[in-house]
């Protein structure tokens, strides 16, 4: 017990002190006591804190995942608030919400049985939420991929990550249920087609990535993987030719200063301001990230490198990095397959959004809208991705389970 005390309180007392370190740099700043940022982080630092006790005293399994989300959302929080504080208070709220929704998501899994055996129940609840977007969707940045209810909107598509990922892992636990592959594949390519016919092209990406991986892995008849990428393939390359909004990325991917006062203007100062933070950074409050259009939302790693420099960047990147490690890890000691799909379909799809927004800001591959998961500004987004933790934290235990029995006494010397 005294080693746990030990291992788990002492860095998440770390990140608190981080936090409320952060809070005095945001009071300095403003020059005189903003009660919206004492109330929000105060609710903030106590949400971090409590919950990171109760994960503790429910849980046996992997407390690193939720240690690393929450050192991710604390330098997210911190960023959005010193570029606009509305902004940061409601995240603080989605915050709440998220954890709400990481505990409420963890007991459902260990509560309810049988969730390989809902394959069609996931794809029909996927294509419900695509054809209400459809018809109640609002177009917003280019991508009619919102609903607003009440003035509140929300992407569909964040809930539709899970039910993906949950229909991956079903079909191939449960495989001979279908006699032909053909309508699982089928299947999947609608959901992809419903997210290019709204133009959600970054999401389209990161379904059909995380599908190939899944496919690499699990199917047994490797022809099947060649003939995706290559039916994959020849559609991209068309949609260039078609799709004027896939035009416009290629190009400003290709030569953004040609248009650096029009199309190209955000991510040439997505570039500026990475190369003004320099290795240690301006310092909070003491860069320009506002002259980045949607800085806080697709934008939010450039503004965190130019404030807190390359080794800013840096970090963010190795948190994600060591988050993917743990969730690999989850998955290749699960015993359960459908779990085990679960784990390794939830690391990938962080994994790659995460790598897609990194790639698109440093103009290493063509930008698209998604967010930074944990970091960056969106309530949906926020929401979604803690879900997708609490999930993986219930696939953790039994890693856990393993190790207290002595499986895995190699594996606990990194703990």
């Amino acid at each position: 017990m005294l080693k746990k005390i030990i291992s788990y309180r002492a860095p998440q007392n770390l990140i608190v002190i981080i936090d409320i370190m952060a809070l005095v740099l945001l009071f300095s700043f403003r020059g005189y006591f903003d009660q919206t940022i004492f109330i929000s982080g105060t609710l903030f630092v106590s949400i971090i804190y409590f919950f990171n006790r109760f994960l503790l005293r429910f849980s046996p399994g992997d407390h690193y995942l939720f240690l690393i989300m929450s050192m991710l959302v604390s330098i997210g929080i911190i960023m959005i608030y010193r570029i606009h504080p509305v902004y940061g208070f409601k995240q603080t709220i989605w915050f709440g919400v998220g954890m709400t929704a990481f505990f409420l998501s963890y007991f459902t899994i260990k509560k309810v049985n049988d969730w390989e055996k809902w394959t069609i129940a996931y794809a029909a609840g996927a294509f419900v939420l695509f054809v209400s977007t459809l018809i109640f969707g609002v177009k917003i940045k280019g991508a009619t991929n919102w609903i607003k209810v009440a003035g509140h909107s929300f992407q569909p598509a964040e809930l539709i990550k899970l039910l993906f990922v949950f229909f991956l892992a079903s079909y191939y636990t449960n495989k001979e249920r279908l006699k032909t592959p053909y309508v699982f594949f089928a299947i999947v390519y609608a959901h992809i087609g419903f997210l290019f016919i709204q133009r959600d092209l970054g999401t389209a990406m990161l379904f059909f990535l995380v599908f190939m991986t899944i496919l690499y892995i699990y199917e047994d008849q490797r022809k099947f993987v060649l003939y995706n990428i290559i039916g994959a393939s020849l559609p991209a390359v068309i949609s260039y030719f078609v799709i004027n909004h896939v035009r416009v990325r290629i190009e400003t991917w290709i030569d953004p200063w040609r248009f650096i006062d029009s199309k190209g203007y955000q991510i040439t100062q997505s570039l500026f301001a990475i190369a003004s933070g320099g290795f240690f950074g301006t310092g909070i409050g003491l860069g320009h990230p506002e002259f980045i259009p949607e800085v806080h939302n697709d934008f939010i790693f450039s503004a965190i490198c130019e404030e807190m420099g390359i080794f800013g960047g840096m970090a963010i990147i190795l948190l994600f990095l060591i988050l993917i490690y743990r969730g690999f890890k989850i998955a290749l000691h699960q015993q359960q397959k459908f779990f085990r799909i679960v784990a390794l379909g939830i690391t990938a799809m962080l994994g790659y959004q995460a790598f897609i927004i990194l790639g698109g800001v440093i103009k290493m591959i063509p930008l698209t809208g998604v967010t930074l998961p944990f970091v960056s500004y969106g309530g949906s987004s926020l929401v979604s991705s803690f879900a997708a933790l609490g999930i993986l934290q219930v696939a953790s235990e039994e890693l856990e389970m393993e190790q207290e029995e002595g499986y895995g006494s190699r594996i606990q010397k990194d703990y």
